[in-house]
Order: structure tokens, then C-alpha cells, then sequence
């Protein structure tokens, strides 16, 4: 990104100069999931949902945004004072986003400040009067049936949790599996792994099977999983290990002598950019999905004609936060090439969170300006 201010604006954006940041405020908002997230093969329980900080700038025109806090909220209270009495022209574009990268905390509540001083939703910004709508999947599957310790739900947890989200709108679930990486015996792990696989796809035949490892696998052991669930169509595999050329040359290898096309997905744990950028020119990896608060929206918006480019499509991990869900729901809205959007049921009594609809297994963002998420609490 550039640290220079364009000498002209987009026509759109004139109305952008005549409001000035009075003030920049922090807080924060509560999410509360609808049941307590277990483990994953790396992490413990996961909770009941996070609270996640969040800025608010106000105008002297009266305009209001706000957005997830990236990064401490230390930090960025220093570069706040910068940007006091600044034009938020002289900030953001709307055809670019930020327009210095040392302004990254404030990404999201630039992009939902612009989209309401300029009464459009941040798709509209990206170049889509309509959003293009994406499937998302339920990213909340996790080793629920090893819960509580005292009394394991066992796989018909599993079956419920997947029934719950079903009716929720979902029509992909994604499923945690590497259970042998910490939680269980290897052997024992990988059988409740392969298990859990089958009778998702099994007493869910309308609905896309997506799998994680969070890295808890060696290549080799991933393809005894594999192997394991041989005639279930999985809709991709993520993060079976961490990656490097080698071992996704060897998956690749094996599933190709297998008649398998199963989209492969990385990119979300100690992301190298460069090496990412390796894999998919090599058609290693087909789908990129470093976080979306992680990388930021402004370098999102930057990095997603690359990707097109190269041929690959993108996820932005979102995982924790349902407001990453619903920024994910207006990059992919306005610029495509998303292949799933990751979600992540929530209720909140601090934002109001009901314009989003998740109508057969697709999600679809609100008209509303900017992000249209209300906040309730201010």
C-alpha cells in the first residue's frame, strides 16, 4: 500500500473529503456462540465465544463506523492521534481501501464509514450493485464428541451438532479431525476420525464435507485417513499438515494416482506469503485462506486479482469471530472468487447481527450501508 495521498479522488469518493475524524474510540462487543466449541487437533476448548475489540470513528458531519480492532488496542490508540482531524479522504479510497498500511487497526471501521457517509454496503464499494452470493459452511464442528471428559457425547454429538447447523441454513460442515495428534492414541484417533467422516456424510447426503487438521498430521499418516474414507467425496481438506512443497508434491501425487480432485486449502496457521504464492503456482494448493482480519480487507482486495490470476480461489479464515464471517460475505460479495465463507453462529447482545441470512447454504449480506451491523452498545 502506498503511503501517499492520490492528488485526485474517484468522483465517488468527493463526499468522503468533506468529512473529518473527530474522534476515534475504543470498546469492545461480545459473541456468544450456541454451544460450548471443543478441542481441535492442536487446542483446547474453545468456549462459548469471544470478546473481540473494536474501534469506532465519528465525524464532524455526524457519520459513524466502526469495526474489529486489528491488532492491540495499545498500538493503535498511538496511531489514532495521527489521524485525528484528517479527512477520511486522506485515508481511504474507496477503489484502493486504506491508503497506509501503518493504519491497518482501522481497516474495517474505515471501510464501514465509508459505505455510510457514502449510503452504500462495502460490496457496492468493491464494484458489485449486488453481491455475488457465496456457500458457507459451519466451521463449528469440533472433537464435541470427547465432551465433557467425564461423559463423552461420543459421534452422535457430532450428528447433532451437524443437525443444529442444518437447520441454522447450512449446507456444508466442516469437521475437525486429528484427534490421535493429542487427545486420543494415534490409532484410536484416526479410526474416530475416519468414523466421524463417514456418518456426517452419510446421514447428511445434500451437504458438502469439508475437513481440518490444523496441521496434526504428517503426510504420511494423512493419507491412512484417507485412505480410510475411501468413497466419501470430500469437498476440500484443509491444513492436513504444515505446509511445504514436499509434502503437498506427495499429497498431490497420491491423489491424483487416486482419481481424487478434492480441493486442497491452506494458508491460516504461521502463513509465509511467498511460500503460499509458491504452492499455488505449482497447483499445489487450490484455495487460499489466510485470515481476513490476519492479512487485513485493504490487502485482501489487493491480493484477490493475484489469486484470480493465478488460477486459485480464496476462504478467508475467519474462524472466532462472526464479524470476520460477515466482512468475508463483502470481499467475496464485491470481488468473487470465494469458493465457501466460513461461519461462525453467534448471537450478540453489543451488535445487531440479523440483516446477514443464511438462505440454502449460502450467505447473504444486508443492503445496508457499509458493513450493516448496528452497534447496540456504544
Amino acid at each position: 500500500m502506498s503511503s501517499t495521498i492520490p492528488l485526485s479522488l474517484p468522483f465517488n469518493d468527493k463526499e468522503l473529503s468533506y468529512h473529518t475524524i473527530q474522534s476515534i474510540n475504543f470498546s469492545s462487543v461480545r459473541l456468544q456462540y450456541p454451544r460450548l466449541v471443543g478441542k481441535n487437533a492442536r487446542l483446547d476448548l474453545h468456549g462459548y465465544g469471544p470478546r473481540v475489540e473494536t474501534c469506532i470513528i465519528h465525524t464532524d458531519k455526524g457519520a459513524m463506523g466502526w469495526g474489529s480492532l486489528r491488532g492491540s488496542r495499545r498500538h493503535a490508540e498511538d496511531v489514532a492521534k495521527e489521524l485525528l482531524g484528517k479527512k477520511i479522504s486522506d485515508v481511504f479510497q474507496t477503489n484502493i481501501g486504506i491508503l497506509d498500511a501503518k493504519n491497518i487497526p482501522f481497516d474495517m471501521a474505515l471501510h464501514d464509514i465509508a459505505g455510510v457517509i457514502l449510503n452504500k454496503p462495502v460490496y457496492a464499494l468493491l464494484g458489485q450493485e449486488k453481491p455475488i452470493i457465496t456457500d458457507c459452511y459451519s466451521g463449528m464442528i469440533y472433537f464435541d464428541d470427547l465432551e465433557p471428559a467425564h461423559n463423552p457425547g461420543g459421534i452422535d454429538k457430532i450428528l447433532e451438532e451437524c443437525a443444529y447447523d442444518y437447520k441454522l441454513g447450512y449446507r456444508q460442515f466442516k469437521l475437525k479431525i486429528g484427534r490421535g495428534n493429542r487427545w486420543m492414541p494415534f490409532k484410536e484417533g484416526l479410526q474416530r476420525d475416519i468414523d466421524v467422516t463417514k456418518k456426517v456424510a452419510e446421514a447428511f447426503p445434500d451437504c458438502r464435507v469439508l475437513v481440518d487438521g490444523n496441521n496434526g498430521f504428517s503426510v504420511e499418516e494423512f493419507i491412512q485417513y484417507m485412505k480410510g474414507i475411501s468413497g466419501v467425496n470430500l469437498f476440500w481438506i484443509e491444513e492436513p499438515f504444515h505446509e511445504t512443497v514436499v509434502d503437498y508434491e506427495k499429497l498431490r501425487a497420491w491423489l491424483k494416482s487416486e482419481g481424487i480432485s478434492t480441493l486442497l486449502a491452506d494458508g491460516e496457521a504461521d502463513w509465509d506469503q511467498n511460500l503460499l504464492r509458491e504452492l499455488i503456482e505449482k497447483k499445489l494448493i487450490d484455495v487460499h485462506l489466510t485470515d481476513i482480519e490476519d492479512l487485513g480487507f485493504t490487502n485482501w482486495r489487493k491480493l484477490m486479482p493475484e489469486l484470480q490470476r493465478l488460477g486459485a480461489q480464496t476462504s478467508p479464515h475467519a474462524w472466532g469471530s462472526l464479524l470476520k464471517t460477515h466482512y468475508t460475505a463483502h470481499l467475496t460479495g464485491g470481488l468473487g472468487n470465494t469458493v465457501t465463507i466460513e461461519g461462525v453462529s453467534s448471537t450478540s447482545d453489543d451488535v445487531d447481527l440479523s440483516g446477514y441470512k443464511i438462505q440454502n447454504g449460502k450467505l447473504i449480506p444486508p443492503a445496508t450501508p457499509g458493513f450493516g451491523m448496528q452497534l447496540l452498545k456504544i
